[in-house]
């Protein structure tokens, strides 16, 4: 796959975690759909993405709230979704498209990380990867009071770096993701679902 990435150097770049840098997406959907049937529920795969960036403990007050799912911790529902999510880390596997882009600019161009997902997960699964190090900021669901499809994970990125939101590029692979990179005036680049699995095409923004 081919990522098309505009003409031109950025002061800084800023990349999502999950089904960007790292193809964790199926395993995340595994791991969902395993603490679900503790709920006698299920997650379908559409509804899954469509969600995707969203932190943990917003999805599961989706879920309870819209489809009426009987979760009354929120907070303890979300850490056992995460230990599942763990258990399976040791199959996760780079996109190669976006990690080339990383180490490309690394020491040339700061670079941050902004996702949804809690730090320890994230910074673990960029540690399996072996790309923790490449790096200059890593901006997660703790960091902020409101996660993605606000713009305020990419402006704290964007804070952290020392670049201002509009010399920033974005890599991203949800909806919601794009959304919050729009709304933070930076522009953007969609890695599509399956971008290891013979994508051919991205679209920039």
């Amino acid at each position: 796959m081919k990522l098309r990435i505009p003409d031109r150097e950025f002061g800084g770049y800023i990349f999502d975690c999950d089904g960007t840098l790292a193809d964790t997406m199926p395993l995340h959907y595994r791991a969902w759909s395993e603490l679900l049937k503790d709920y006698g529920a299920t997650l379908s795969e559409d509804l899954f993405y469509q969600m995707g960036g969203k932190p943990t403990e917003g999805i599961l007050g989706h879920l309870r709230d819209e489809l009426a799912m009987p979760i009354h911790d929120l907070a303890q529902a979300a850490q056992r979704k995460e230990a599942l999510f763990l258990d399976l880390l040791p199959e996760v596997r780079p996109i190669d498209a976006d990690v080339a882009v990383a180490r490309r600019w690394y020491g040339i161009k700061p670079l941050a990380v902004a996702s949804g997902g809690f730090r320890r997960n994230v910074e673990m699964t960029l540690e399996a990867l072996g790309i923790l190090s490449l790096f200059d900021a890593i901006v997660c669901v703790e960091d902020c009071a409101r996660g993605k499809p606000f713009p305020d994970p990419f402006l704290e990125a964007a804070r952290r770096l020392r670049v201002a939101a509009p010399d920033c590029l974005v890599f991203e692979d949800s909806p919601l993701g794009i959304e919050a990179a729009a709304a933070a005036g930076m522009q953007w680049v969609f890695v599509p679902r399956y971008a290891n699995a013979r994508a051919e095409r991205a679209v920039s923004g």
